[in-house]
């Protein structure tokens, strides 16, 4: 898997190294929750996690592009991967960012990077993200970069909270996101 870059950021593989800054940022409840998934309780846990979780093709960890510490993810689910149903040539965009990091405008120019990098490298059709009700920021994200809101699932079933929320999904296709490029150069 390769590195992509940005102005700010640096997007690669995750690596075992990486834990402790992972835990440093996920232990905080204001991050995973809102997210989908549980305050991590300790750097062997956060470890665990990117053994089995993070550790595969097109899930990056965000990095500034002068500090090589994950600082964040953005990743890619494919058709059998994603948390509601997608087509076979679409994935669902992932994301969070450590607190200190929030208002930045680093994950808009991480979603922007990974959907350039899936439209124009892997040849995807259409990208989708959800959101919970309750995650203002990220629906704003996923505005920033273009993204529409398609529907809602009114009973989202969260595996790793074991809890059901109401998650709104948003699509960007490839004909779209061309229109954006036009617009921005």
């Amino acid at each position: 898997m390769k590195t992509l870059k940005t102005e700010r950021l640096i997007l690669r593989p995750w690596k075992l190294s990486d834990a402790s800054s992972l835990y440093q940022y996920a232990k905080d409840e204001r991050v995973g929750p809102v997210a989908g998934w549980p305050v991590h309780k300790s750097v062997e846990e956060s470890a665990e996690i990117i053994r089995t979780l993070f550790m595969r093709d097109e899930v990056y960890a965000v990095t500034l592009i002068d500090d090589d510490l994950a600082i964040g993810l953005i990743g890619l689910s494919f058709a059998n991967e994603s948390n509601f149903s997608i087509g076979d040539n679409d994935a669902e965009v992932s994301y969070w960012i450590g607190v200190p990091f929030w208002g930045k405008g680093l994950i808009p120019e991480a979603i922007n990077e990974i959907s350039r990098h899936s439209f124009q490298t892997l040849g995807l059709d259409k990208l989708w993200c959800g959101y919970f009700a309750d995650n203002i920021k990220s629906q704003k994200a996923q505005e920033k970069c273009g993204f529409r809101f398609h529907h809602v699932i009114e009973e989202q079933y969260v595996e790793y909270l074991d809890e059901v929320k109401v998650e709104n999904i948003c699509r960007l296709t490839k004909d779209e996101w061309i229109e954006i490029q036009k617009q921005t150069y």
